[in-house]
């Protein structure tokens, strides 16, 4: 009797360890894939494996980064939000058209500019504001109220660019100022000068300026500041016990004390700034503002998250996943343009990422439940 029940217990203890490693390899499954698909495209595409090419992508990854950020807490809600799309176009062509008219005007650049970045970013709170209020007060599914709100900013956006998909012609002083922080970097690496701070020397040749590296990207520094906060609230801040409270049930946070109306209306709001963020950042790239910016890579923020883990019933996810996530996409987008395969390839190499991931998160629910049943028959 002594040796079956001994032999049960060995039993036992190895299927229990077998689900614990599934489920660790389940977790990591995004980090261990952004790992390969470097290594691949270093192998086979010419150039992939470069700091330009590797500092070109995080500058790429920075929109889809900062939207994802924002939709990671509201997915982690059991939402998600559909208008942050034209949200961010929204912010865009509020900032450009006011940079525009008060530089025009004589109004000093930098004044100019903060006005503009401080009016986008107000702008995008209003559609933020009514997707919290409709989902957590008239119960209106988050589905169908942002769905209904991303035609509303669509519109709003359009009108004031009357129909154009483009805000440019800003004053030149502007433009300097733009662009000295959208393209510019911390910090700079040019052969035969070494490493150089702050600024990019004027007086470059032209084999100086093909060698050019920006090794910090402002853009880049910006997103990661965002995030870092961001994934600081979540992990570590009453705020983030309650979201994810929330999402694991909506019923046990309200008798938990949790005032679930207006969490909800706070984490739309947040969802909303992250893509006027987004949307800024676009007006310091590329000078100019377009109410188009943000709807393409909708469902690109939408699989960061689903690829970093975040439960789309709600109640689980991490910030770092998030930023595993758009990497992976970032990378495949332009490991297949460097291959020259057609573009069109993308969706449906993204499409078939975004299946696996949710694949492997139930993969890590049931190993994880497999490891709970072993232990509890141990005990």
């Amino acid at each position: 009797m002594e040796a079956t029940t001994s032999t049960q217990v060995r039993r036992v203890s190895r299927s229990s360890t077998r689900a614990t490693t599934l489920s660790v390899i389940a977790q990591v499954w995004p980090w261990l894939f952004l790992l390969v698909l470097v290594t691949y495209f270093s192998i086979t595409g010419t150039g992939f494996f470069t700091v330009r090419n590797f500092s070109n992508i995080l500058v790429t990854s920075t929109l889809v980064m900062l939207m994802a950020t924002g939709q990671t807490y509201v997915i982690i809600t059991g939402g998600i939000d559909l208008s942050i799309g034209y949200t961010v176009g929204l912010a865009s062509v509020v900032s450009a058209e006011l940079m525009r008219t008060l530089g025009n005007n004589g109004v000093d650049p930098t004044l100019a500019i903060a006005a503009g970045v401080l009016a986008g970013l107000g702008a995008v709170l209003i559609p933020g504001l009514a997707n919290g209020i409709l989902i957590a007060k008239v119960k209106v599914p988050p589905f169908i109220a942002t769905l209904g709100m991303w035609g509303i900013v669509r519109g709003a956006a359009f009108l004031l660019t009357t129909g154009k998909n483009v805000v440019g012609d800003l004053p030149a002083d502007v433009r300097a100022v733009l662009r000295q922080v959208g393209n510019g970097s911390l910090l700079y690496r040019i052969e035969d000068m070494g490493l150089v701070w702050f600024r990019q020397p004027d007086d470059l040749t032209r084999e100086q300026l093909r060698s050019l590296q920006r090794l910090l990207p402002y853009p880049v520094l910006i997103t990661a500041v965002v995030v870092l906060v961001f994934a600081f609230v979540l992990a570590r801040t009453k705020f983030g016990r309650r979201t994810y409270a929330i999402g694991g049930s909506k019923e046990a946070a309200l008798r938990a004390g949790i005032n679930v109306e207006r969490h909800l209306i706070v984490i739309y709001l947040l969802s909303a700034l992250t893509a006027g963020i987004a949307g800024i950042l676009h007006v310091f790239r590329f000078t100019a503002g377009s109410p188009l910016v943000g709807e393409p890579v909708l469902l690109d923020s939408v699989a960061a998250v689903v690829i970093g883990g975040t439960d789309l019933f709600g109640g689980e996810g991490r910030i770092s996943g998030t930023v595993v996530g758009a990497l992976i996409i970032a990378v495949l987008q332009t490991g297949l343009v460097m291959l020259n395969i057609d573009a069109l390839w993308q969706f449906i190499v993204i499409g078939c990422t975004i299946i696996i991931a949710v694949l492997v998160n139930r993969l890590r629910e049931y190993f994880e439940k497999q490891q709970q049943e072993h232990q509890e028959e141990y005990a």
